[in-house]
């Protein structure tokens, strides 16, 4: 048994990751958090524990005291001043004596420089990614595509806050980017926390991990999500060019849900789909399936886009 701590693990990945910990019983997990929360450490039975993450020296003691063998970044990883909080946490780790393994806060699918102007996140995760390299630490990254959470409805538990994309299910409604025929991987949160779980028993990890909960092409999503309702939807296809360009067409459903997402604006969020939607047209998100965790640990079912469609469907 190895004690694992979950930065960023009171909500979204974080949480699914100490759920499945937890569920499993096999391994220990402590969640690091900005701030305590004794409510939901009694709740899940799991401590909470504050800490500073621009104080590597406090972190290290943390670690140290916690006899902490694998931290686990579900950090938000955007633009700060200073040293960013998951750099902190490697240099942490790496001085941590009882601390050996890593996994950085990646989830989505593999970066490089070509994808540096896209999004503010993409920098840091490289700059994680090369401190990683200068330690000694085991490491490893999970790309398990895009999320499926978001399609689910409310009837299948995610701790994921919501986001339109693609497919409004609501108001059966799809903006596809590009001509949606470009292959992509989709993994609810719930299932990476379990393809992780499993994965910490490995006696050596791999440089990196691909997870492939289903596969689908945009176009066939929509065919399911129109069968899962009865019902025809209106789609329209966002041109690359035009997402290059941040136009993309928000759908009705972001009235709802905008307050909720993680994203101060219409206008931030027209940004931030133009990006993704490059990314799905251009198949940086059709991960390789031959090899992925799912053969190593068939054991596992994950949820597929049919099951997805078919919750939210009665859940609207």
């Amino acid at each position: 048994m190895a004690i694992i701590a979950v930065a960023g693990g009171t909500g979204g990945i974080g949480r699914a990751l100490v759920d499945a910990i937890t569920s499993r019983g096999k391994h220990e997990v402590k969640i690091l958090s900005r701030k305590a929360n004794d409510s939901l450490a009694k709740e899940i039975g799991v401590p909470v524990i504050a800490v500073d993450y621009s104080d590597v020296e406090e972190l290290t003691r943390v670690f140290e005291k916690n006899n902490i063998d694998t931290v686990i970044s579900a950090l938000f990883t955007m633009p700060v001043a200073g040293v960013a909080p998951e750099v902190c946490l490697i240099q942490a780790a790496q001085g941590s004596k009882p601390t050996r393994r890593f996994i950085p806060s990646n989830w989505g699918l593999p970066l490089d420089a070509s994808h540096q102007e896209m999004t503010p996140s993409v920098p840091m995760k490289l700059r994680a990614a090369a401190e990683l390299q200068r330690s000694d630490l085991e490491h490893t990254v999970f790309y398990p595509g895009f999320l499926l959470d978001y399609y689910t409805g409310s009837s299948i538990k995610s701790y994921m806050s919501p986001l339109i994309v693609v497919i409004d299910m609501e108001h059966n409604m799809a903006a596809i980017p590009g001509s949606g025929n470009t292959p992509i991987a989709f993994t609810h949160s719930l299932d990476i926390g379990r393809y992780v779980d499993a994965a910490l028993d490995l006696e050596k990890w791999d440089s990196s991990y691909r997870i492939v909960g289903d596969k689908s092409t945009w176009n066939d999503f929509v065919k399911s999500a129109q069968a899962a309702k009865g019902t025809p939807f209106t789609i329209i296809h966002d041109s690359v060019e035009d997402l290059k360009k941040g136009r993309v067409t928000i759908l009705p459903a972001v009235e709802k849900y905008l307050h909720l997402m993680s994203v101060p604006n219409k206008e931030v969020l027209s940004q931030f789909l133009g990006t993704f939607g490059q990314l799905f047209a251009d198949g940086s998100f059709n991960i390789k399936e031959e090899g992925a965790l799912n053969e190593m640990f068939p054991e596992i079912k994950p949820l597929t886009i049919k099951e997805a469609v078919e919750a939210a469907a009665k859940a609207t």
